[in-house]
């Protein structure tokens, strides 16, 4: 047993030893350098949510909104903050009924879409 595992321990070597010698093949390379690698960077999946505007924060760049449950997350209904940009905050004020879109990544949740329900 211990002469098995002397001569499956002296081949391994050996073999790293040899690809580390390989003429032409530069240790340093990786083998596909100078191609451009695509990253798949997999997104939250979409969830939609109707609610109540109960805070505008233009410098936190937060809305926060009193929504229904979100069944697609299973969520229930609740009272949170969303993530936004100035230009989806721009005209929103507290009291109006929206229909919004978002993603919730953890514990951070950033609108997508949002528009007043008339």
């Amino acid at each position: 047993m211990k002469l098995t595992l002397i001569a499956v321990a002296s081949t391994v070597v050996a073999l790293s030893a040899q690809a580390e010698d390989m003429p032409g093949m530069k240790k340093d390379a990786m083998p596909m350098e100078g191609m451009p690698m695509k990253q798949e960077t997999k997104q939250a999946p979409v969830a939609k949510a109707e609610g109540t505007i109960k805070a505008v924060d233009t410098t936190k760049h937060t809305v926060t909104i009193a929504h229904g449950a979100v069944p697609a997350l299973q969520w229930p209904a609740m009272t949170m903050a969303f993530n936004a940009t100035t230009k989806q905050l721009a005209g929103l004020k507290v009291g109006d009924q929206v229909a919004f879109e978002f993603r919730a990544e953890g514990m951070a949740a950033t609108i997508v879409s949002i528009k007043p329900l008339k």
